[in-house]
Protein backbone atom coordinates (compact mmCIF):
# COMPACT_ATOMS: atom_id res chain seq x y z
CA UNK A 1 0.00 0.00 0.00
CA UNK A 2 2.93 2.24 0.62
CA UNK A 3 4.60 1.48 -2.23
CA UNK A 4 1.17 2.40 -4.38
CA UNK A 5 0.74 5.95 -2.29
CA UNK A 6 4.18 6.70 -2.76
CA UNK A 7 3.89 5.94 -6.65
CA UNK A 8 0.98 8.00 -7.09
CA UNK A 9 2.65 10.95 -5.52
CA UNK A 10 5.53 10.50 -7.39
CA UNK A 11 4.01 10.67 -10.93
CA UNK A 12 1.94 13.30 -9.19
CA UNK A 13 4.78 15.52 -8.12
CA UNK A 14 8.42 14.27 -8.69
CA UNK A 15 8.25 13.61 -12.46
CA UNK A 16 7.85 16.57 -13.37
CA UNK A 17 4.44 18.89 -14.66
CA UNK A 18 1.62 16.63 -15.97
CA UNK A 19 -0.55 20.12 -16.03
CA UNK A 20 -0.12 23.75 -18.22
CA UNK A 21 0.20 26.23 -15.96
CA UNK A 22 -1.20 30.38 -17.34
CA UNK A 23 1.09 33.28 -17.38
CA UNK A 24 -0.97 36.57 -18.13
CA UNK A 25 1.27 39.28 -19.57
CA UNK A 26 -0.31 42.91 -19.02
CA UNK A 27 1.50 45.68 -20.77
CA UNK A 28 1.28 49.22 -21.99
CA UNK A 29 3.91 51.52 -24.17
CA UNK A 30 3.57 54.84 -26.01
CA UNK A 31 1.28 56.61 -22.67
CA UNK A 32 3.03 59.67 -23.34
CA UNK A 33 2.18 60.98 -19.63
CA UNK A 34 -1.84 60.39 -20.55
CA UNK A 35 -3.54 60.21 -17.29
CA UNK A 36 -6.83 60.81 -18.08
CA UNK A 37 -9.07 59.58 -20.50
CA UNK A 38 -8.89 60.76 -23.97
CA UNK A 39 -10.96 63.87 -25.59
CA UNK A 40 -12.26 61.27 -28.39
CA UNK A 41 -15.42 61.62 -30.36
CA UNK A 42 -15.87 57.58 -30.01
CA UNK A 43 -14.53 55.48 -27.52
CA UNK A 44 -13.20 58.46 -25.20
CA UNK A 45 -11.27 55.62 -23.18
CA UNK A 46 -8.16 55.42 -20.98
CA UNK A 47 -6.47 57.01 -18.16
CA UNK A 48 -4.57 56.02 -15.03
CA UNK A 49 -7.19 55.17 -12.67
CA UNK A 50 -9.10 53.35 -15.09
CA UNK A 51 -5.85 51.09 -16.05
CA UNK A 52 -5.16 50.45 -11.99
CA UNK A 53 -8.90 49.57 -11.13
CA UNK A 54 -8.33 46.87 -14.48
CA UNK A 55 -5.03 45.66 -13.31
CA UNK A 56 -6.55 45.04 -10.06
CA UNK A 57 -9.09 42.96 -11.03
CA UNK A 58 -7.38 40.96 -13.54
CA UNK A 59 -4.45 40.01 -11.03
CA UNK A 60 -7.32 39.00 -8.52
CA UNK A 61 -8.13 36.44 -11.55
CA UNK A 62 -4.41 35.32 -11.66
CA UNK A 63 -1.73 35.90 -9.08
CA UNK A 64 0.71 34.77 -12.24
CA UNK A 65 0.64 37.98 -13.37
CA UNK A 66 3.76 40.47 -14.83
CA UNK A 67 2.83 44.45 -15.82
CA UNK A 68 5.08 45.38 -18.20
CA UNK A 69 5.84 48.95 -20.04
CA UNK A 70 8.05 49.12 -22.97
CA UNK A 71 8.80 52.75 -22.65
CA UNK A 72 7.51 56.46 -23.49
CA UNK A 73 5.84 56.82 -20.47
CA UNK A 74 7.16 60.47 -20.12
CA UNK A 75 5.43 63.20 -20.97
CA UNK A 76 6.76 65.83 -23.37
CA UNK A 77 7.64 64.08 -26.56
CA UNK A 78 6.66 65.20 -29.76
CA UNK A 79 3.89 62.78 -29.68
CA UNK A 80 2.32 63.60 -26.53
CA UNK A 81 -0.86 65.40 -27.65
CA UNK A 82 -1.48 66.83 -24.39
CA UNK A 83 1.67 68.85 -23.68
CA UNK A 84 1.93 72.39 -22.80
CA UNK A 85 5.16 73.60 -21.32
CA UNK A 86 8.42 72.01 -19.38
CA UNK A 87 7.11 72.66 -15.60
CA UNK A 88 3.65 71.10 -16.51
CA UNK A 89 4.81 67.81 -18.17
CA UNK A 90 7.17 67.30 -15.72
CA UNK A 91 4.90 67.64 -13.18
CA UNK A 92 2.56 65.26 -15.23
CA UNK A 93 5.15 62.80 -15.68
CA UNK A 94 6.06 62.63 -12.06
CA UNK A 95 2.18 61.73 -11.39
CA UNK A 96 1.96 59.23 -14.27
CA UNK A 97 5.42 57.08 -12.89
CA UNK A 98 4.07 57.63 -9.43
CA UNK A 99 0.74 56.03 -10.73
CA UNK A 100 3.07 52.85 -12.56
CA UNK A 101 4.39 52.13 -9.24
CA UNK A 102 1.19 52.10 -7.39
CA UNK A 103 -0.20 49.50 -10.14
CA UNK A 104 2.64 47.50 -9.69
CA UNK A 105 4.81 47.75 -12.78
CA UNK A 106 7.22 44.98 -12.44
CA UNK A 107 9.56 46.64 -15.07
CA UNK A 108 9.49 49.62 -18.07
CA UNK A 109 12.01 49.88 -20.71
CA UNK A 110 13.65 53.44 -21.31
CA UNK A 111 12.38 55.34 -24.28
CA UNK A 112 14.16 58.25 -26.48
CA UNK A 113 10.84 60.10 -24.50
CA UNK A 114 12.37 59.38 -21.17
CA UNK A 115 15.37 61.64 -21.80
CA UNK A 116 12.74 64.96 -23.01
CA UNK A 117 13.82 66.77 -20.04
CA UNK A 118 17.78 65.67 -20.02
CA UNK A 119 19.29 62.64 -18.32
CA UNK A 120 19.00 64.79 -14.60
CA UNK A 121 15.53 64.57 -14.44
CA UNK A 122 15.09 61.17 -15.28
CA UNK A 123 17.68 59.73 -13.46
CA UNK A 124 16.18 62.13 -10.84
CA UNK A 125 12.32 60.10 -11.69
CA UNK A 126 14.30 56.82 -11.22
CA UNK A 127 16.33 57.33 -7.79
CA UNK A 128 13.31 57.94 -6.33
CA UNK A 129 10.13 55.74 -8.31
CA UNK A 130 10.25 51.75 -6.27
CA UNK A 131 9.92 49.59 -9.99
CA UNK A 132 12.61 48.62 -12.46
CA UNK A 133 13.66 50.66 -15.28
CA UNK A 134 15.63 48.34 -18.07
CA UNK A 135 17.80 49.74 -20.82
CA UNK A 136 20.33 46.78 -22.09
CA UNK A 137 22.13 49.52 -24.43
CA UNK A 138 22.40 52.77 -22.38
CA UNK A 139 23.96 52.25 -19.18
CA UNK A 140 21.79 55.12 -16.87
CA UNK A 141 22.05 54.93 -12.77
CA UNK A 142 19.93 52.32 -11.14
CA UNK A 143 18.93 50.96 -14.22
CA UNK A 144 19.29 47.06 -15.46
CA UNK A 145 19.88 45.60 -18.34
CA UNK A 146 17.34 42.54 -17.29
CA UNK A 147 15.26 41.44 -14.37
CA UNK A 148 14.52 37.44 -13.65
CA UNK A 149 11.28 37.09 -12.52
CA UNK A 150 9.80 33.99 -10.61
CA UNK A 151 6.28 33.31 -12.39
CA UNK A 152 4.46 30.05 -11.66
CA UNK A 153 7.49 28.33 -10.94
CA UNK A 154 9.15 29.51 -14.28
CA UNK A 155 12.10 31.98 -14.44
CA UNK A 156 11.16 35.03 -17.05
CA UNK A 157 13.97 37.03 -18.11
CA UNK A 158 12.78 40.28 -19.07
CA UNK A 159 15.60 42.66 -21.08
CA UNK A 160 15.28 46.69 -21.84
CA UNK A 161 16.59 47.41 -25.37
CA UNK A 162 16.30 51.76 -25.99
CA UNK A 163 15.94 53.61 -29.27
CA UNK A 164 19.78 54.23 -30.08
CA UNK A 165 20.10 58.33 -29.46
CA UNK A 166 23.15 60.64 -30.43
CA UNK A 167 25.11 61.47 -27.32
CA UNK A 168 24.05 65.00 -26.65
CA UNK A 169 20.57 63.29 -26.24
CA UNK A 170 21.28 61.12 -23.60
CA UNK A 171 23.24 63.56 -21.86
CA UNK A 172 27.07 62.10 -22.70
CA UNK A 173 26.06 58.74 -22.01
CA UNK A 174 27.20 56.41 -24.97
CA UNK A 175 24.80 54.21 -26.67
CA UNK A 176 25.62 50.86 -27.20
CA UNK A 177 24.17 48.56 -30.56
CA UNK A 178 21.32 46.99 -29.54
CA UNK A 179 21.61 44.16 -31.79
CA UNK A 180 24.89 42.88 -30.00
CA UNK A 181 23.72 43.96 -26.37
CA UNK A 182 20.47 41.85 -26.47
CA UNK A 183 22.53 39.06 -28.09
CA UNK A 184 24.76 39.30 -24.93
CA UNK A 185 22.05 39.44 -22.39
CA UNK A 186 20.09 36.20 -23.89
CA UNK A 187 22.89 34.11 -23.45
CA UNK A 188 23.22 35.57 -20.00
CA UNK A 189 19.60 34.59 -19.14
CA UNK A 190 19.94 31.10 -21.03
CA UNK A 191 22.78 30.37 -18.45
CA UNK A 192 20.95 31.67 -15.86
CA UNK A 193 18.15 28.90 -16.68
CA UNK A 194 15.76 31.64 -17.74
CA UNK A 195 12.42 29.73 -19.00
CA UNK A 196 10.90 32.32 -20.97
CA UNK A 197 12.64 35.48 -22.54
CA UNK A 198 10.71 39.35 -23.07
CA UNK A 199 12.13 41.56 -25.03
CA UNK A 200 10.70 45.47 -24.50
CA UNK A 201 11.94 47.39 -27.28
CA UNK A 202 11.82 50.77 -28.50
CA UNK A 203 13.66 49.94 -31.21
CA UNK A 204 10.63 50.65 -33.43
CA UNK A 205 8.70 47.78 -35.59
CA UNK A 206 11.21 47.47 -38.43
CA UNK A 207 14.35 47.20 -36.24
CA UNK A 208 12.15 45.20 -33.97
CA UNK A 209 12.01 42.77 -37.09
CA UNK A 210 15.70 43.04 -37.73
CA UNK A 211 16.82 41.85 -34.75
CA UNK A 212 14.41 39.18 -33.86
CA UNK A 213 15.38 37.54 -37.22
CA UNK A 214 19.32 37.84 -35.43
CA UNK A 215 19.03 37.21 -32.30
CA UNK A 216 17.28 33.43 -31.53
CA UNK A 217 16.01 32.66 -28.10
CA UNK A 218 13.65 35.45 -27.33
CA UNK A 219 9.91 34.09 -27.09
CA UNK A 220 8.37 37.48 -26.73
CA UNK A 221 8.44 40.97 -27.88
CA UNK A 222 6.53 44.03 -26.73
CA UNK A 223 7.40 47.18 -29.16
CA UNK A 224 7.12 50.51 -28.46
CA UNK A 225 9.02 53.50 -30.91
CA UNK A 226 5.62 53.39 -33.27
CA UNK A 227 1.77 54.16 -33.52
CA UNK A 228 0.52 50.31 -32.95
CA UNK A 229 -0.99 48.95 -35.90
CA UNK A 230 -4.81 47.45 -36.18
CA UNK A 231 -2.99 43.94 -35.85
CA UNK A 232 -2.63 44.27 -32.23
CA UNK A 233 -0.06 41.30 -32.28
CA UNK A 234 1.59 39.20 -34.79
CA UNK A 235 4.47 36.24 -35.16
CA UNK A 236 7.57 36.88 -36.54
CA UNK A 237 9.14 33.56 -37.14
CA UNK A 238 9.04 32.05 -33.04
CA UNK A 239 8.29 35.21 -31.61
CA UNK A 240 5.21 36.67 -30.84
CA UNK A 241 5.35 40.22 -30.87
CA UNK A 242 2.74 42.46 -28.87
CA UNK A 243 1.49 45.89 -29.37
CA UNK A 244 0.18 48.24 -27.15
CA UNK A 245 -2.51 50.44 -27.67
CA UNK A 246 -1.63 54.54 -28.10
CA UNK A 247 -2.01 56.56 -25.15
CA UNK A 248 -2.98 54.14 -23.04
CA UNK A 249 -6.38 53.78 -24.22
CA UNK A 250 -6.41 49.96 -23.67
CA UNK A 251 -4.64 47.35 -21.66
CA UNK A 252 -2.81 44.33 -23.03
CA UNK A 253 -3.38 41.33 -22.07
CA UNK A 254 -1.83 38.11 -23.36
CA UNK A 255 -2.59 34.89 -21.74
CA UNK A 256 0.18 32.62 -22.33
CA UNK A 257 -0.71 28.92 -22.04
CA UNK A 258 2.89 27.04 -20.37
CA UNK A 259 3.66 23.33 -20.63
CA UNK A 260 7.00 21.90 -20.01
CA UNK A 261 8.41 25.62 -19.47
CA UNK A 262 7.50 26.82 -22.82
CA UNK A 263 4.49 28.80 -24.67
CA UNK A 264 2.28 26.09 -25.69
CA UNK A 265 -0.42 28.67 -26.41
CA UNK A 266 -1.81 32.38 -26.32
CA UNK A 267 -4.47 34.00 -26.13
CA UNK A 268 -3.71 38.14 -26.60
CA UNK A 269 -6.54 41.54 -26.38
CA UNK A 270 -6.49 45.08 -26.10
CA UNK A 271 -9.25 45.91 -23.19
CA UNK A 272 -10.98 49.11 -23.54
CA UNK A 273 -10.76 50.81 -20.65
CA UNK A 274 -13.80 52.74 -21.04
CA UNK A 275 -16.14 54.42 -18.35
CA UNK A 276 -18.02 51.30 -17.31
CA UNK A 277 -14.41 50.55 -15.30
CA UNK A 278 -14.72 52.11 -12.05
CA UNK A 279 -11.59 54.37 -11.03
CA UNK A 280 -9.16 53.38 -8.70
CA UNK A 281 -9.19 55.38 -5.39
CA UNK A 282 -5.16 55.40 -4.46
CA UNK A 283 -4.63 56.58 -8.13
CA UNK A 284 -7.22 59.32 -7.53
CA UNK A 285 -5.92 60.40 -4.40
CA UNK A 286 -2.08 61.57 -6.06
CA UNK A 287 -4.32 62.52 -9.36
CA UNK A 288 -5.08 66.37 -9.82
CA UNK A 289 -8.17 67.30 -10.97
CA UNK A 290 -7.12 68.95 -13.93
CA UNK A 291 -3.72 69.88 -15.91
CA UNK A 292 -5.75 71.60 -18.55
CA UNK A 293 -8.70 72.98 -19.51
CA UNK A 294 -9.87 70.04 -22.25
CA UNK A 295 -9.54 67.54 -18.18
CA UNK A 296 -12.84 69.62 -17.52
CA UNK A 297 -15.45 68.73 -19.13
CA UNK A 298 -19.23 69.03 -18.30
CA UNK A 299 -22.50 68.86 -20.29
CA UNK A 300 -23.67 72.03 -21.18
CA UNK A 301 -20.89 74.05 -20.04
CA UNK A 302 -17.51 75.29 -20.34
CA UNK A 303 -14.75 74.28 -17.99
CA UNK A 304 -11.42 76.22 -16.76
CA UNK A 305 -8.64 74.49 -15.25
CA UNK A 306 -7.19 76.58 -12.08
CA UNK A 307 -4.16 75.78 -10.68
CA UNK A 308 -3.83 73.24 -13.10
CA UNK A 309 -1.17 70.29 -12.45
CA UNK A 310 -1.51 70.83 -8.51
CA UNK A 311 -3.33 69.03 -5.64
CA UNK A 312 -5.29 72.51 -5.28
CA UNK A 313 -6.33 72.04 -9.01
CA UNK A 314 -10.00 72.20 -9.56
CA UNK A 315 -12.25 72.49 -12.59
CA UNK A 316 -14.34 75.77 -12.86
CA UNK A 317 -17.44 75.63 -14.55
CA UNK A 318 -19.70 78.14 -16.75
CA UNK A 319 -22.59 77.82 -18.94
CA UNK A 320 -22.08 77.36 -22.61
CA UNK A 321 -22.94 79.87 -25.32
CA UNK A 322 -25.75 78.51 -27.39
CA UNK A 323 -24.22 77.54 -30.54
CA UNK A 324 -27.05 76.57 -33.38
CA UNK A 325 -25.87 73.36 -35.71
CA UNK A 326 -28.39 72.61 -38.53
CA UNK A 327 -27.53 69.30 -40.03
CA UNK A 328 -28.57 68.51 -43.15
CA UNK A 329 -29.88 64.42 -44.03
CA UNK A 330 -31.39 62.75 -46.76
CA UNK A 331 -35.29 61.87 -45.89
CA UNK A 332 -33.99 58.49 -47.23
CA UNK A 333 -30.37 57.50 -46.08
CA UNK A 334 -29.43 53.82 -44.78
CA UNK A 335 -26.04 55.01 -44.22
CA UNK A 336 -26.25 58.01 -43.08
CA UNK A 337 -25.10 58.38 -39.13
CA UNK A 338 -24.26 61.61 -37.48
CA UNK A 339 -23.73 60.38 -33.93
CA UNK A 340 -19.71 60.46 -33.60
CA UNK A 341 -19.61 63.98 -35.60
CA UNK A 342 -22.15 65.75 -33.18
CA UNK A 343 -20.30 63.93 -30.27
CA UNK A 344 -16.81 65.29 -31.78
CA UNK A 345 -18.58 68.76 -31.36
CA UNK A 346 -19.90 68.93 -28.48
CA UNK A 347 -16.66 68.10 -26.77
CA UNK A 348 -15.46 71.34 -28.75
CA UNK A 349 -18.32 73.11 -28.31
CA UNK A 350 -20.48 72.26 -24.85
CA UNK A 351 -22.87 74.48 -25.87
CA UNK A 352 -24.04 72.87 -29.04
CA UNK A 353 -27.81 72.85 -29.75
CA UNK A 354 -28.73 70.27 -32.76
CA UNK A 355 -31.57 70.91 -35.09
CA UNK A 356 -32.00 68.60 -38.63
CA UNK A 357 -33.63 69.78 -42.20
CA UNK A 358 -34.64 66.66 -44.27
CA UNK A 359 -33.35 66.92 -48.18
CA UNK A 360 -35.50 67.74 -49.99
CA UNK A 361 -38.25 70.00 -48.25
CA UNK A 362 -38.31 73.22 -48.88
CA UNK A 363 -35.93 74.99 -46.52
CA UNK A 364 -33.40 72.16 -46.24
CA UNK A 365 -33.09 72.39 -50.54
CA UNK A 366 -32.61 76.28 -50.38
CA UNK A 367 -29.65 76.04 -47.93
CA UNK A 368 -27.93 73.56 -50.02
CA UNK A 369 -28.20 75.44 -53.23
CA UNK A 370 -27.39 78.58 -51.47
CA UNK A 371 -24.39 77.05 -49.74
CA UNK A 372 -23.35 75.05 -52.87
CA UNK A 373 -23.56 71.72 -51.01
CA UNK A 374 -22.64 68.90 -52.72
CA UNK A 375 -22.92 65.51 -50.47
CA UNK A 376 -25.17 64.91 -46.90
CA UNK A 377 -24.89 65.11 -43.90
CA UNK A 378 -23.87 68.68 -44.34
CA UNK A 379 -22.93 70.02 -40.74
CA UNK A 380 -23.53 73.80 -40.98
CA UNK A 381 -22.78 75.99 -37.97
CA UNK A 382 -24.22 79.60 -37.21
CA UNK A 383 -21.23 82.33 -36.96
CA UNK A 384 -22.02 82.52 -33.04
CA UNK A 385 -19.55 80.27 -33.08
CA UNK A 386 -16.85 82.93 -33.64
CA UNK A 387 -17.00 83.64 -29.97
CA UNK A 388 -15.53 80.40 -28.32
CA UNK A 389 -12.75 79.72 -27.48
CA UNK A 390 -12.19 76.38 -29.59
CA UNK A 391 -13.15 78.27 -32.29
CA UNK A 392 -9.67 79.00 -33.94
CA UNK A 393 -8.56 75.36 -33.77
CA UNK A 394 -11.63 74.06 -35.36
CA UNK A 395 -12.01 77.06 -38.36
CA UNK A 396 -8.08 76.31 -38.63
CA UNK A 397 -8.39 72.63 -40.09
CA UNK A 398 -12.26 71.81 -40.11
CA UNK A 399 -14.46 74.97 -41.18
CA UNK A 400 -15.35 76.24 -44.37
CA UNK A 401 -17.29 80.01 -44.51
CA UNK A 402 -20.15 80.05 -47.08
CA UNK A 403 -23.01 82.64 -46.89
CA UNK A 404 -22.52 83.65 -43.49
CA UNK A 405 -22.23 79.97 -42.30
CA UNK A 406 -19.66 77.85 -41.01
CA UNK A 407 -19.67 74.15 -42.95
CA UNK A 408 -17.91 71.51 -41.89
CA UNK A 409 -15.84 70.34 -44.48
CA UNK A 410 -16.77 66.73 -46.41
CA UNK A 411 -13.27 65.84 -45.77
CA UNK A 412 -13.76 65.86 -41.98
CA UNK A 413 -17.16 64.90 -41.68
CA UNK A 414 -17.18 62.01 -45.07
CA UNK A 415 -20.01 62.02 -47.63
CA UNK A 416 -22.81 59.30 -46.85
CA UNK A 417 -25.27 60.77 -49.99
CA UNK A 418 -24.19 62.54 -53.19
CA UNK A 419 -26.33 65.22 -54.50
CA UNK A 420 -27.18 65.50 -58.36
CA UNK A 421 -26.54 61.95 -59.21
CA UNK A 422 -29.40 60.01 -60.40
CA UNK A 423 -30.98 57.29 -58.18
CA UNK A 424 -30.05 53.70 -59.93
CA UNK A 425 -31.89 51.42 -58.05
CA UNK A 426 -29.70 48.30 -57.59
CA UNK A 427 -26.63 49.73 -58.67
CA UNK A 428 -23.58 48.80 -56.57
CA UNK A 429 -19.70 50.10 -57.36
CA UNK A 430 -16.83 49.27 -55.01
CA UNK A 431 -13.70 51.18 -54.77
CA UNK A 432 -11.11 48.98 -53.52
CA UNK A 433 -7.04 47.74 -53.68
CA UNK A 434 -5.51 44.44 -53.67
CA UNK A 435 -2.84 45.36 -51.21
CA UNK A 436 -5.70 46.18 -48.72
CA UNK A 437 -4.61 42.98 -46.04
CA UNK A 438 -8.68 42.29 -45.76
CA UNK A 439 -8.88 42.04 -49.40
CA UNK A 440 -9.30 38.46 -50.19
CA UNK A 441 -12.26 38.61 -47.72
CA UNK A 442 -13.94 41.55 -48.45
CA UNK A 443 -14.04 40.21 -52.33
CA UNK A 444 -15.49 36.74 -50.95
CA UNK A 445 -17.83 38.59 -49.35
CA UNK A 446 -18.85 41.18 -52.52
CA UNK A 447 -19.10 39.00 -55.55
CA UNK A 448 -22.21 37.54 -54.58
CA UNK A 449 -23.71 40.99 -55.20
CA UNK A 450 -21.78 41.44 -58.90
CA UNK A 451 -20.56 44.86 -58.26
CA UNK A 452 -18.68 47.15 -60.69
CA UNK A 453 -15.13 47.19 -59.32
CA UNK A 454 -12.98 50.46 -59.17
CA UNK A 455 -9.72 50.58 -57.87
CA UNK A 456 -7.79 53.54 -55.93
CA UNK A 457 -5.63 54.90 -58.19
CA UNK A 458 -5.25 58.55 -59.28
CA UNK A 459 -4.05 60.55 -62.10
CA UNK A 460 -1.34 62.96 -61.35
CA UNK A 461 1.07 64.85 -64.08
CA UNK A 462 0.07 62.33 -66.56
CA UNK A 463 0.81 59.29 -64.58
CA UNK A 464 -1.49 57.16 -62.64
CA UNK A 465 -0.24 56.39 -58.89
CA UNK A 466 -1.72 54.25 -56.19
CA UNK A 467 -0.73 54.11 -52.41
CA UNK A 468 1.71 51.11 -53.05
CA UNK A 469 3.57 52.58 -55.57
CA UNK A 470 4.18 50.84 -59.33
CA UNK A 471 3.41 47.40 -58.27
CA UNK A 472 -0.32 48.52 -57.90
CA UNK A 473 -0.87 50.41 -60.75
CA UNK A 474 0.68 47.24 -62.39
CA UNK A 475 -1.45 44.87 -61.08
CA UNK A 476 -4.92 47.12 -61.58
CA UNK A 477 -3.89 47.06 -65.31
CA UNK A 478 -3.09 43.66 -65.50
CA UNK A 479 -6.76 42.89 -63.48
CA UNK A 480 -8.16 45.17 -65.76
CA UNK A 481 -7.13 42.91 -69.25
CA UNK A 482 -8.37 40.30 -67.25
CA UNK A 483 -11.75 41.54 -67.11
CA UNK A 484 -11.72 42.66 -70.57
CA UNK A 485 -10.41 39.76 -72.47
CA UNK A 486 -11.77 36.95 -69.65
CA UNK A 487 -14.74 38.42 -67.87
CA UNK A 488 -16.08 35.41 -66.58
CA UNK A 489 -12.61 34.80 -65.20
CA UNK A 490 -12.01 38.66 -63.36
CA UNK A 491 -13.28 37.74 -59.58
CA UNK A 492 -11.62 34.54 -59.73
CA UNK A 493 -8.24 36.36 -60.15
CA UNK A 494 -8.52 39.52 -58.26
CA UNK A 495 -9.77 36.99 -54.98
CA UNK A 496 -6.40 34.65 -55.93
CA UNK A 497 -4.32 37.76 -56.36
CA UNK A 498 -5.59 39.92 -53.35
CA UNK A 499 -4.37 36.80 -51.23
CA UNK A 500 -0.97 36.30 -52.82
CA UNK A 501 -0.43 39.76 -53.63
CA UNK A 502 2.75 39.78 -52.59
CA UNK A 503 3.86 36.96 -54.92
CA UNK A 504 5.18 38.16 -58.40
CA UNK A 505 3.58 35.01 -59.88
CA UNK A 506 0.72 36.86 -61.08
CA UNK A 507 0.06 33.88 -63.87
CA UNK A 508 -1.09 31.29 -61.00
CA UNK A 509 -4.20 33.31 -61.10
CA UNK A 510 -4.74 32.96 -64.49
CA UNK A 511 -6.34 29.71 -63.95
CA UNK A 512 -7.69 27.85 -67.32
CA UNK A 513 -6.63 31.14 -69.80
CA UNK A 514 -2.68 30.13 -68.20
CA UNK A 515 -2.20 30.26 -72.06
CA UNK A 516 -3.28 33.36 -73.01
CA UNK A 517 -0.23 35.34 -70.76
CA UNK A 518 1.15 37.24 -73.39
CA UNK A 519 -2.12 38.61 -74.37
CA UNK A 520 -2.73 39.85 -70.58
CA UNK A 521 1.19 41.15 -70.89
CA UNK A 522 1.09 43.18 -73.72
CA UNK A 523 -2.30 44.62 -72.90
CA UNK A 524 -1.19 45.66 -69.33
CA UNK A 525 2.43 46.98 -70.57
CA UNK A 526 1.11 48.92 -73.15
CA UNK A 527 -1.42 52.27 -73.70
CA UNK A 528 -4.23 50.05 -73.75
CA UNK A 529 -4.03 49.34 -69.93
CA UNK A 530 -3.27 52.32 -68.97
CA UNK A 531 -6.30 53.48 -71.03
CA UNK A 532 -8.33 50.59 -68.87
CA UNK A 533 -6.76 51.88 -65.77
CA UNK A 534 -8.01 55.40 -66.11
CA UNK A 535 -11.55 54.65 -67.45
CA UNK A 536 -11.94 52.23 -64.77
CA UNK A 537 -10.61 55.15 -61.98
CA UNK A 538 -12.90 57.69 -63.50
CA UNK A 539 -15.67 57.75 -60.67
CA UNK A 540 -13.26 57.14 -58.25
CA UNK A 541 -11.57 60.60 -59.00
CA UNK A 542 -15.43 62.40 -59.50
CA UNK A 543 -16.25 61.23 -55.90
CA UNK A 544 -13.12 61.83 -54.42
CA UNK A 545 -12.57 58.04 -52.78
CA UNK A 546 -9.20 58.02 -51.36
CA UNK A 547 -9.56 55.16 -49.28
CA UNK A 548 -11.26 51.60 -48.74
CA UNK A 549 -13.11 49.93 -49.32
CA UNK A 550 -15.72 51.81 -50.08
CA UNK A 551 -19.26 50.98 -51.32
CA UNK A 552 -21.74 53.26 -53.75
CA UNK A 553 -25.09 52.02 -53.61
CA UNK A 554 -27.73 53.05 -56.29
CA UNK A 555 -24.99 55.72 -57.77
CA UNK A 556 -25.69 58.01 -54.75
CA UNK A 557 -24.94 56.52 -51.25
CA UNK A 558 -21.82 55.68 -50.17
CA UNK A 559 -20.41 53.82 -47.00
CA UNK A 560 -17.17 52.25 -45.67
CA UNK A 561 -16.33 49.17 -43.42
CA UNK A 562 -13.55 48.17 -41.45
CA UNK A 563 -12.58 45.10 -41.65
CA UNK A 564 -14.32 41.77 -43.77
CA UNK A 565 -18.11 42.63 -44.03
CA UNK A 566 -20.87 40.19 -43.72
CA UNK A 567 -23.02 38.99 -47.13
CA UNK A 568 -25.73 39.34 -44.26
CA UNK A 569 -24.85 42.95 -43.57
CA UNK A 570 -24.43 43.81 -46.99
CA UNK A 571 -27.95 42.08 -47.88
CA UNK A 572 -29.35 44.03 -45.25
CA UNK A 573 -27.92 47.49 -46.14
CA UNK A 574 -28.21 46.93 -49.90
CA UNK A 575 -32.19 46.05 -49.20
CA UNK A 576 -31.78 42.69 -50.65
CA UNK A 577 -32.78 40.35 -48.29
Amino acid sequence: MRKSLFLIWYLLLGSGPLFAEEITLLYTGETHGALYHCDCPAEPDGGIARRAALVRKLRGENPNTLLLDSGAFFAGGIMDANSQNTELDKARTRVNVKGMELMGYDAAAIGDDEFSFGREFLEEIIEKAKMDFLSCNIKLKKTSAYIIKEVAGLKVGIIGVSTPLKKEKTGGLDVFSPEAEVSSIVAELKKKSADIIILLSHLGETDDTALISKVSGIDILISGHSRAKEEIYSKVGPVLVLRPAWQGRRLGKAKLVIKDKKIADFKVENIRLSSEIPDDRAILSILPECFSDANCRQEGSMGTCQDRGTNKSRCVFTRATEIPLTIIVPKICKVCDTADIIKFLKNKLPGLNVSYLHYPDDKAKQMVDNLKIKGLPAYILDKTIEGEKNFNELNKDLLNKEGGYYILRPSFTGISYFLGREKIKGKFDVFISLYDKNMSGVIGAIRDFKPAVHFLALEKNGEIEAAKGKPEVEEDMRSLCVYKYYPENFYDYIACRAENIQSTWWEDCLGKQEQDREKIMACAKGQEGKALLLENTGLTRELQIMFGPAYLMDNQEVFGTSGVPSREELKKTLGRD
